[in-house]
């Protein structure tokens, strides 16, 4: 009696991750035929037109009170279109009072949210008090394992309450931004068990608040920062889009190398694919190259070509192109991507 043929081990992988091998791979070919001509670091030379950014939710961050919520408007006369639909803002960190939220910070926000339909509004959430105030590791760890425990459920539960009260209840929630670096106390290295575990927490709590329907978006910081990113992945139940925030850094380093770097632009949408997620931008903008237009078209193009949930530019100096009159060429692009030509386009 004849044996039938071996069958190769990968024939006989469950469908669904044969589904994510293939969109893993495809997602790496078109980072690689997609890549835009971004270029190194071109100074002030002049840069070609660039075409509208059609279809992608655009936002500029130009504050986190009411003047901010004021200013968008003022950011879109400057573009001459119609085209920024996504608010983006921050709660502030330093005391838990602050991150449970208020009403006469979201009052605005829902305010212009409710003025049109399909806007988008977009919150970062602190996950621990004192955010910014250059804690130890050791209390770090500490404040990560009391929440994984349960000690700030009721904070959070009383920000979605108000969320949902001010009608802000389908806001995106970007969680512990940027945990992957140093800069705020809810950072990932000190343990990244317990910051994966307490992420897990804080969406449970949220998603039992009546009348919400938040969506969650894990957002590292673009690169090899204090720690790998994906090792604070908390879990695909539990993340709704893979965010990063890429700013023009180091110096010197070109568009093409933060696409191809180690935790880089590349690394990041595949990994989102594999994950069967979408993207997004909540932070982007110029910083250590001084105006590079070519650094500003690479992003604008990638955002074109992987279609993002949202892109949001930080606009105030070193990083934007409104209220920093040093980029005026970068400026030129970002209007000739965000303006008229990109009103009502999909």
């Amino acid at each position: 009696m004849s044996r039938p043929p071996a069958r190769l081990p990968w024939l006989t992988w469950p469908r669904a991750a044969l589904t994510v091998l293939l969109a893993a791979v495809a997602v790496l070919l078109l980072v690689t035929d997609r890549i835009p001509p971004g270029g190194r670091h071109g100074g002030t030379e002049p840069a070609p037109e660039q075409q509208p950014l059609p279809g992608v939710p655009s936002g500029f961050f130009t504050g986190s009170d009411e003047a901010g919520v004021r200013r968008i408007a003022q950011v879109q006369a400057w573009l001459g279109g119609d085209s920024l639909t996504v608010g983006h803002t921050y709660l502030p960190g330093d005391r838990w009072s602050n991150i449970e939220g208020h009403p006469a910070l979201f009052g605005p926000w829902a305010r212009w949210k409710a003025e049109r339909p399909g806007r988008l509004f977009v919150l970062n959430v602190p996950l621990l008090d004192r955010n910014e105030a250059g804690l130890p590791d050791t209390e770090v760890r500490a404040g990560l394992r009391r929440g994984a425990d349960g000690a700030f459920d009721g904070h959070f539960r009383t920000l979605g309450e108000r969320l949902v009260a001010q009608g802000l209840g389908d806001a995106v929630l970007v969680l512990g931004w940027e945990m992957n670096g140093t800069t705020y106390s809810h950072r990932c290295r000190p343990d990244p068990t317990a910051w994966k575990a307490y992420w897990r927490r804080v969406v449970g709590v949220l998603r039992g608040v009546p009348g919400q329907r938040f969506r969650f978006d894990f957002t590292p910081s673009r690169g090899l920062d204090a720690i790998p990113w994906p090792h604070c992945y908390p879990g695909d139940d539990v993340v709704d889009i893979i965010g990063m925030d890429a700013y023009d850094q180091p110096a010197g380093l070109s568009f093409e190398e933060q696409v191809y770097e180690e935790y880089g632009l590349a690394h990041h949408v595949r990994f989102a694919a594999a994950h069967g997620k979408p993207v997004s931008y909540p932070e982007w903008g110029l910083f250590r190259n001084g105006d590079n237009p070519a650094y500003v078209r690479g992003m604008l193009d990638w955002f074109a070509a992987y279609r993002p949930v949202y892109q949001t530019v930080t606009d105030y100096c070193p990083h934007g192109v409104w209220q920093c009159d040093a980029n005026p060429e970068s400026a030129r692009i970002v209007r000739g991507a965000l303006g008229p030509g990109a009103s009502g386009r999909s």
